[in-house]
C-alpha cells in the first residue's frame, strides 16, 4: 500500500536530487506481482550504480599512502589547457541543451514525465496560449465514427467479469494503448471480495412447493441461506410502495417480497424491505420486452466498493481486523424471470393492488408460500486498475480525472465496451493535441479503466479510499464515462450542482447528429436543468466521488425519452441491441459523448481558473433551511414537548447567509485580480476545490457513514434526513429522537458554517455570525 501511495504523489510531486522509481509491470494472470523498488540519486549517476558493492571491495583493500607527484612548468601548462578545454567544452554542451530544449515540440511521452517527477514543477518562459476555439476545433477534428468502430471492435468482449483472464486481457489492451499515445502509466492492484454464483448447482426458488428452475443470475452481497414465506408484491420496492402496503393494514413481517427492477436500486429495494422486516427479495426484469427467461445480474450492497473493507482500501497484506460494511444487507435477495414471476402472480391471492400498480393483480395471501435458497460463494480475487496520465505544464499536480468500468456481467457492450472506447478515444485525440498542435494543458488529465464497476463501483472506490490524502486538493474534477450511449435522441445528466453552469456551457459546444444545432439548442432550452439533470443516485459511478471523496463528478447519458435501456445487467447487452436501440448509430453517439466529456475536461485544464460555480449550492441550502424551518415550528406546536421553543433556525440561516457572502467575495475577488499571476489563479482555485470537499461532515465515520456530504450524501447527518427527522417527530413515531435531531442540526449548521469559512480564504476574511 505504501509503494502505491507513493507513485500517486510521485507522478504529481517533483524531487529535486533522488527519487524512487517503481516497476510497475504487472502480472495480469492472479499470480501476486512483484514491485521492484530503485533508489537513484546523483551519486548513483556519478559512481554508476554499484557504489554499494565498490566501497565494500575498496575497504578490503590495504590502506596505502602515496606520495604527491612533483610539478614541472611542462606539466603545470598542460593543466591549465585541460582545463581550459574542459571549460569550453561545457559550454557548448550547455547552449546546445538549452536550444534544444527551446526548440523541442510538446510531448507527453513517458521519459519527459519521468524527468519531470524529479522536478519541483513545470517551469514555463510563458503562459501556455492555445484559444479555447482552437482547442475545440482541435478535439472536433480528431474524433470520427470510423476510430469509434475500430475500438468497439477491440474492446469488444463475450466475457470479461471482474478478475478473470478476460478481465485482465482487456486491461493490457488499454494499457498498450496508453503506452502507444506516449502517456506515463501505472496500475493498480487491489485484493477485493467478490461473489460468484454456487460452485456446484444453483440458487432455487420454490412457490408452493413447486421449483420455478434454473437460475443463472444472482445478487452479489446478497446474504445466504435459505428463507420462507409467504410472498407479497411490493411493486418497485420503494419505500412509498411500501407504505401503500401498510395502509392496506399487510406487515412485511417474514414475508417474501416481490418486486420489479427499475425505479431505485437492487440495494435500495433490499434494504427498504429489510427495514420492515421481511424475510427475503425478488426482484424480475420490469421491462417485458426482454423475454421471458432473461437472468438478471447485480449487487445488493448498500454502498461502493469493497464491503469488507469499509472506508479503506483493500490492498494486498494490509492488515485490518475483520469488518463488514454498515450497507451488507441482513436478508436473502435473488433475480427471478418474467416468467417465473408470472407463474408466481398467477397462483396469488390476497387483496387487490393500489391504484397505479401495472400489472399488479392481487397482492398475495397467507397461504402462497416461497422458499427462497441463496448459496452464492464470496471469493477474494485481483482487480486491475489501469492508469494514464497526460500532465499540465503550469499545475501538473492538480488533475481532472476521465474513467470507466472495464468489466461486466456477459458481452456488456453498453455497460463497458462503449465506455472504455470512448476513454481510450479521448486519451488518443488529447495526447495527440499535445504532442502534434502545440496544445499546452494548465493542469494534468488522468484516464482510468476501472474493474469491479458491476459489483457496486469497487475498483474506483478503492482508489478513492487509497488515496484519499493525495487526491484530497488534487484531484478537482471526475467525468464518468460508464453507460454514455443506451438510447437515443434524449440527453441525460447527474452531476454536483458545482458543474450545472459547466455542463450547461458544454452543451452549447457539442452539435447534434444532424448538425441542425447544438445539443443544448435541441433540448428544453431555459428549463434545461429540469429536463435533463437528474439527482445523484447511489448506484451512479459518480456518487462516491462526490459524498465520499469531496471531487465535483458529472455522469450523462445519450437515452430514449420514458424509456430505460433494458439490457443493463444481463447477459443480453449486445452490440447488436444497442445499435438495434440506436438505429445504429452508436459510433456517431459515442462521438458526440466524446466531445462532450473532452470539451469539460479540456476545459478545466485550459483555463486560468477552474470552471466550477460555487454560488450553484446556494439555491439549494436554502430550499433545505425554508423545509426545515417550516417543519420546526409545526413540531414546536404539535409536539411542543419534544422541540421548545428555543430551538430556532436562526443558526442555520446564518450559517446560509455566510456560505452565500463568501461566494459573493469569491466573485468579487476574482475579478479584482491578475489572473495572469500563477499564484493568484492557484488561490482563487484552491478556495473553489474546498467547497466539495468541506461539504462532507467530519462528524461521522467514513466506515459507518461513507456518503458524508451534507447535501447530495446518504445518512442521518443529511439536510434531507433532517427533514425526514421532524416528520418523524410530528406524528411522534417510535424512531424520532428529539435530543439525537438537535445534535443533528448543529452539527450540520456548522458544517455548512466551516464550509463558509474556508471559501472566504484567509482567516481574518471569515464572515463567522455564529
Amino acid at each position: 500500500m505504501d509503494h502505491a501511495r507513493s507513485t500517486i504523489s510521485k507522478i504529481f510531486n517533483g524531487e529535486p536530487r533522488s527519487y524512487t522509481r517503481f516497476n510497475l509491470t504487472q502480472n495480469m494472470e492472479g499470480e501476486n506481482s512483484q514491485v521492484e523498488m530503485k533508489l537513484s540519486s546523483d551519486m548513483d549517476e556519478e559512481v554508476g550504480g554499484n557504489g554499494v558493492g565498490e566501497d565494500l571491495n575498496h575497504a578490503k583493500e590495504p590502506y596505502v599512502v602515496h606520495k604527491p607527484a612533483g610539478r614541472t612548468p611542462k606539466s603545470v601548462c598542460f593543466m591549465v589547457a585541460t582545463i581550459l578545454l574542459i571549460f569550453i567544452i561545457s559550454y557548448l554542451i550547455g547552449y546546445l541543451s538549452h536550444r534544444k530544449k527551446e526548440l523541442a515540440p510538446p510531448s507527453c511521452s513517458r521519459s519527459t514525465f519521468e524527468e519531470s517527477i524529479t522536478q519541483d514543477s513545470v517551469k514555463m518562459e510563458a503562459d501556455p496560449v492555445m484559444d479555447w476555439t482552437d482547442v475545440k476545433r482541435l478535439l472536433d477534428q480528431k474524433m470520427s465514427a470510423s476510430s469509434f468502430e475500430g475500438a468497439f471492435s477491440e474492446f469488444a468482449s463475450e466475457s470479461h467479469q471482474a478478475g478473470s483472464a478476460g478481465d485482465n486481457v482487456l486491461a493490457k489492451k488499454v494499457l498498450a494503448r496508453f503506452k502507444e499515445y506516449g502517456m506515463y502509466t501505472w496500475t493498480d492492484e487491489h485484493y477485493v471480495k467478490l461473489v460468484d454464483p454456487p460452485a456446484s448447482g444453483s440458487n432455487m426458488v420454490t412457490f408452493k412447493g413447486s421449483n420455478l428452475g434454473a437460475l443463472r443470475g444472482y445478487l452479489a452481497y446478497s446474504k445466504t441461506g435459505t428463507a420462507k414465506g409467504a410472498v407479497l408484491h411490493g411493486n418497485y420496492g420503494q419505500m412509498d410502495d411500501l407504505r401503500k402496503l401498510q395502509d392496506k393494514n399487510i406487515a412485511l413481517d417474514g414475508r417474501v417480497l416481490l418486486v420489479k427492477s427499475g425505479k431505485i436500486s437492487f440495494a435500495e429495494k433490499v434494504a427498504n424491505a429489510a427495514k420492515l422486516n421481511a424475510s427475503a427479495v425478488l426482484i424480475y426484469p420490469a421491462d417485458r420486452g426482454l423475454g421471458g427467461s432473461t437472468q438478471l445480474f447485480g449487487h445488493v450492497h448498500l454502498g461502493s466498493g469493497d464491503p469488507y473493507t469499509p472506508g479503506f482500501p483493500s490492498f494486498n497484506h494490509t492488515q485490518f481486523p475483520p469488518v463488514q460494511s454498515s450497507g451488507l444487507p441482513s436478508i436473502l435477495a435473488q433475480t427471478i424471470t418474467v416468467n417465473m414471476a408470472t407463474t408466481i402472480m398467477r397462483g396469488m391471492g390476497g387483496k387487490s393492488a393500489p391504484t397505479g400498480w401495472l400489472e399488479v393483480g392481487q397482492l398475495g395471501d397467507d397461504d402462497d408460500m416461497v422458499t427462497v435458497e441463496v448459496n452464492n460463494v464470496l471469493a477474494e480475487k485481483m482487480i486491475v486498475n489501469v492508469f494514464g496520465v497526460i500532465k499540465g505544464f503550469v499545475d501538473p499536480d492538480r488533475f481532472v480525472v476521465m474513467g470507466a468500468q472495464r468489466d461486466a456481467w456477459g458481452p456488456g457492450f453498453a455497460s463497458s465496451t462503449v465506455g472504455t472506447s470512448v476513454l481510450v478515444e479521448l486519451a488518443r485525440a488529447i495526447s495527440d493535441m499535445v504532442k502534434n498542435d502545440g496544445f499546452k494543458p494548465r493542469r494534468s488529465i488522468v484516464f482510468a479503466s476501472w474493474s469491479a464497476g458491476e459489483f457496486g463501483s469497487v475498483g474506483a472506490t478503492e482508489w478513492l479510499e487509497g488515496y484519499l490524502s493525495s487526491l484530497n486538493m488534487k484531484a478537482f474534477s471526475y467525468i464518468n464515462l460508464d453507460g454514455v450511449v443506451t438510447g437515443f435522441p434524449t440527453f441525460k445528466a447527474s452531476a454536483s450542482p458545482l458543474m450545472y453552469t459547466l455542463i450547461q456551457r458544454t452543451l452549447q459546444e457539442v452539435n447534434t447528429l444532424s448538425d441542425s444545432g447544438t445539443l443544448y439548442s435541441a433540448g428544453p432550452g431555459p428549463n434545461w436543468e429540469t429536463a435533463i439533470m437528474e439527482p445523484l443516485r447511489l448506484n451512479d459511478p459518480s456518487y462516491p466521488f462526490v459524498t465520499f471523496s469531496g471531487i465535483p463528478a458529472v455522469s450523462f447519458r445519450f437515452t430514449t425519452e420514458g424509456e430505460e435501456y433494458p439490457y443493463l445487467g444481463t447477459l443480453d447487452d449486445t452490440r447488436d441491441k444497442l445499435y438495434g436501440a440506436t438505429s445504429n448509430q452508436v459510433a456517431k453517439l459515442a462521438v458526440s459523448a466524446g466531445q462532450f466529456a473532452g470539451k469539460i475536461a479540456l476545459r478545466l485544464v485550459h483555463d486560468h481558473l477552474l470552471r466550477l460555480d460555487v454560488e450553484k449550492y446556494i439555491r439549494l441550502i436554502r430550499t433545505h433551511v425554508v423545509a426545515i424551518n417550516s417543519k420546526i415550528k409545526t413540531v414546536q406546536s404539535m409536539q411542543p414537548q419534544l422541540l421548545p421553543k428555543s430551538l430556532t433556525v436562526q443558526w442555520l440561516m446564518s450559517a446560509t447567509g455566510s456560505y452565500s457572502r463568501a461566494a459573493s467575495s469569491l466573485s468579487t475577488a476574482i475579478d479584482n485580480s491578475n489572473l495572469e499571476e500563477a499564484d493568484v489563479c492557484r488561490n482563487i482555485n484552491d478556495r473553489i476545490m474546498s467547497v466539495e470537499r468541506d461539504f462532507l461532515s467530519p462528524y461521522t465515520s467514513p466506515r459507518e457513514t461513507p456518503f458524508r456530504h451534507i447535501l447530495v450524501g446518504s445518512g442521518s447527518h443529511t439536510l434531507k434526513a433532517l427533514s425526514d427527522h421532524l416528520d418523524a417527530l410530528q406524528i411522534d413515531h417510535s424512531d424520532a429522537n428529539a435530543d439525537l435531531f438537535r445534535i443533528q442540526f448543529a452539527l450540520a449548521t456548522w458544517t455548512i458554517q466551516g464550509c463558509a469559512n474556508s471559501l472566504a480564504g484567509e482567516v481574518w476574511s471569515i464572515d463567522n455570525m455564529i
